[in-house]
């Protein structure tokens, strides 16, 4: 395609364009501001420790954990590794098959959820779904649904197989 075929955002799309981009910035630094102060969790902490909490025997492969995160294995395993020194995960050798490791929530990490979890809902509600009424979420959940949608299309969006994700 040449730049004279290139299909050029209008205004309104270029307006909207550009609150996405911020919405994306400022929503999570407002959610993580409110989290750190009542907590003394990340953003990054928390989505953790939710992963860890919802998964079997609340323990998941790295390999796995940075899959779901979005996250680069390297970037995964300093985190945890600051998350281990305050003893919310522990990392554990995989015996069954002796490949990888696993990391797993501990009674302080699940602890730290649990405090940290209320006040996070309160945020959500206040910044995010207060200002929405049933027919917005409506209209904002089916539009997310296509978004989402034709982001995991793309090249390189390959999510893990249901099996890794029990293992």
């Amino acid at each position: 395609m040449t730049k004279a075929e290139t299909p050029w955002l209008d205004d309104r799309e270029q307006q909207l364009w550009r609150r996405w981009l911020r919405v994306q910035t400022e929503l999570p630094a407002a959610l993580g501001r409110a989290l750190s102060r009542d907590s003394g969790l990340s953003m990054q902490d928390f989505e953790t420790l939710v992963w860890l909490s919802e998964a079997p025997g609340e323990r998941l492969r790295i390999s796995v954990l940075a899959e779901q995160m979005h996250w680069e294995r390297s970037r995964l395993s300093h985190h945890l590794r600051r998350m281990s020194n305050r003893g919310l995960v522990a990392k554990e050798d995989c015996t069954e098959d002796g490949r990888g490791s696993f990391v797993r929530l501990t009674p302080a990490g699940r602890a730290a959820l649990e405090a940290a979890a209320p006040g996070h809902v309160r945020t959500v509600r206040s910044i995010f779904l207060d200002a929405m009424d049933d027919g917005d979420l409506d209209t904002l959940d089916a539009l997310l649904v296509k978004v989402l949608a034709r982001a995991e299309e793309q090249p390189g969006a390959e999510r893990p197989a249901q099996e890794e994700l029990q293992a």
